[in-house]
């Protein structure tokens, strides 16, 4: 057993999403209980019934006597810095099972089903963990790498959490020993979504098959109006081919949404390697992708209904972090600069007839050649609470800018391209979380500016509050947009982050845009069978404004709330229910609405690079403001 003073986190822990009542049904067993007594020795007493069973259930998230005892808020690389440049002689792996937290090792949690649970799952192999450590033995050590390390083994889909702990030896003052501690999630995939008497569409997989790093899973649909009835996707991937950092994806669809009207009638195959940038002293980063795209009329509607397609997808980027060596040999550098290029081409081999010649983002054939050159100075805290429920998060600190251009050729038009994506990174001792962002970029043509645009605001996660023991925290999204001459590419519009959550006003467009979202959320120190939950209100507003057709102008509005809810030794992602109403009624957009959500990002984004891309106005999909 081993104990350390830098573990300072809490216990390790229908429709779609029904993955829910599975949970609480077929995988009730992976639910966490109270810290068992290790005084008592008794056999646990059966449940007299139902009722009983219920209230025991229902258990308190946290055994400290402390409320604060489990909030982490501290500087990734601090634990490692009385170590810089000793010699790592050992490093050992351990894994912990379900019933051991990060807290105390020598306390077990006694959840039911604990032996079904253990028998069912496969253990990360040793030689996995291994694959994905940058540290070598018979190596000085380097706190800021052995840093980088601890959050890139937080970021694999089948680990829960990791700490990276030192162990000196007193016989070798120069010398250290290092034990590699991570806790898996159990990882079997099983969801039912959006079912209803003529719709039925279930996942089912293994997101570490045999403990090798290697995710699998199969999708099917069912349904009533469409043909032929079933559809189905199949999805595979590896983590670190061969010790290579290099992961693949491999996989076949008949149900991906469509780009006209996001039906499941697109019939897609892809293949993509990826090496991304997992640590600042990496030398490589880069992805090649291939795909095939069509649309089949499944749903048997009208030809001036069915938007008929085929293209291809190329894509292939590479870059090279810069001045390593000199990162290396001198501690005192800490500014990164990282170059990349990239090439891709969209080619549609068929057009829908009701676009024609004009100009369409989606249907327009694409290729382009941007480089980018980006400078940061960025590190990480280790906190929780932010989007998890109490497993550690890596925070980034500092800053980060991508300097972008190239040549953009879209359907017959080509063009030079120049853009920046800025971040300003900041966390207080105290737990706040701010960032501070601008996008801007414009096209040029002719010697003049084309859809030129400006996206800025800043974003902050207040440090946790506690009221009777209950964890609440703030957010706060403030963000500013504005289009100049624009051309081809879409207006903006309020149905996305930087607008109202979850609006489905497609005709709201304009050149303009102010918005501000706040939310509140509130962790409660008690859960059932392991899920915890936390509610939260949230209210957002936003002026959209448009040169063209003043007509839109307005403002829009909508106040709601909702509960969220996870079972972080799961694999299933955060789910969500929201209320929201809508004051300003359309014909598009219902006053009053609910959504049930299972995709919810629960883990900060933690990129150093990303690949060469035109700036986005209406969506993040990196998640590189949060």
């Amino acid at each position: 057993m081993y104990h350390s003073p830098f573990v300072k986190i809490v216990d390790v822990d229908i429709i779609t999403r029904i993955s829910i009542i599975l949970c609480f049904t077929g995988f009730s067993f992976l639910g966490e209980a109270q810290i068992s007594d290790t005084l008592s020795n008794l056999p646990p007493q059966k449940h007299r019934n139902i009722f009983q069973f219920g209230i025991n259930a229902i258990t308190k998230s946290d055994a400290d006597t402390s409320m604060r005892a489990n909030v982490i808020n501290i500087r990734s690389v601090e634990p490692f810095i009385p170590y810089q440049g000793k010699i790592i002689r050992n490093i050992f792996i351990n894994q912990l099972g379900f019933e051991k937290t990060f807290t105390d090792t020598t306390k077990k949690i006694d959840y039911f089903g604990k032996k079904i649970s253990n028998h069912l799952h496969r253990n990360t192999r040793d030689w996995v963990i291994r694959n994905n450590l940058f540290i070598r033995e018979n190596q000085p050590l380097n706190a800021s790498l052995v840093a980088d390390n601890e959050r890139h083994l937080r970021s694999l889909e089948f680990i829960q959490d990791a700490r990276i702990l030192i162990s000196p030896i007193t016989t070798e003052k120069d010398s250290i020993d290092i034990v590699v501690v991570t806790k898996d999630i159990f990882e079997i995939i099983a969801e039912l979504n959006n079912l209803t008497l003529d719709h039925f569409k279930a996942k089912i997989g293994d997101v570490n098959l045999l403990g090798m790093g290697q995710k699998i899973s199969f999708t099917a649909l069912l349904q009533k109006d469409r043909n032929p009835n079933f559809g189905y996707e199949i999805y595979y991937s590896k983590n670190n081919i061969a010790n290579t950092f290099i992961n693949a994806t491999a996989g076949y669809t008949s149900i991906k949404q469509d780009l006209a009207q996001s039906a499941d009638d697109e019939h897609s195959w892809y293949l993509k390697l990826e090496q991304p940038l997992a640590s600042q002293y990496l030398h490589f980063a880069g992805a090649i992708t291939f795909a095939g795209n069509e649309s089949y009329n499944n749903y048997s509607k009208p030809d001036s209904m069915f938007y008929k397609y085929h293209y291809n997808t190329f894509d292939m980027w590479a870059g090279y972090n810069l001045g390593l060596r000199k990162l290396l040999l001198f501690k005192s550098k800490q500014n990164r600069e990282f170059v990349s290029l990239r090439y891709f081409h969209n080619p549609f081999l068929l057009t829908p007839y009701q676009v024609a010649k004009q100009f369409n983002f989606n249907f327009n054939s694409r290729e382009a050649i941007l480089g980018q050159f980006t400078f940061f100075k960025q590190n990480f805290y280790k906190t929780n609470y932010i989007f998890g429920f109490g497993i550690t998060e890596d925070v980034p600190y500092g800053y980060n800018i991508a300097l972008t251009t190239g040549w953009y050729k879209q359907w017959n038009q080509e063009r030079l391209y120049a853009g920046v994506d800025a971040n300003r990174y900041l966390v207080t001792t105290k737990g706040d979380v701010m960032q501070y962002f601008l996008r801007t970029g414009t096209f040029v043509n002719d010697g003049k500016l084309e859809d030129a645009a400006m996206l800025m605001g800043t974003t902050i996660f207040s440090r946790l509050h506690f009221m009777n023991k209950t964890k609440m925290r703030q957010y706060l999204q403030f963000s500013y947009t504005r289009q100049f001459n624009r051309v081809s590419l879409y207006p903006l519009s309020i149905g996305n982050v930087f607008g109202l959550r979850n609006y489905n006003l497609d005709s709201a467009s304009g050149n303009q845009r102010i918005s501000l979202h706040a939310e509140t959320f509130f962790f409660l120190k008690y859960k059932m069978l392991g899920f915890k939950f936390a509610p939260f209100t949230a209210g957002d507003i936003v002026l959209l404004t448009s040169d063209r057709e003043r007509s839109k102008n307005g403002w829009y509005y909508a106040i709601g709330g909702g509960v969220r809810t996870r079972n972080e030794n799961l694999i299933f992602k955060t789910i969500e229910l929201r209320f929201s109403y809508f004051p300003r009624q359309s014909q598009q957009n219902n006053t009053f609405k609910v959504t049930l959500n299972s995709s919810i990002r629960f883990r900060y984004n933690s990129n150093y690079v990303k690949a060469p891309d035109i700036i986005q106005l209406n969506n993040d999909y990196e998640n590189n403001i949060y």
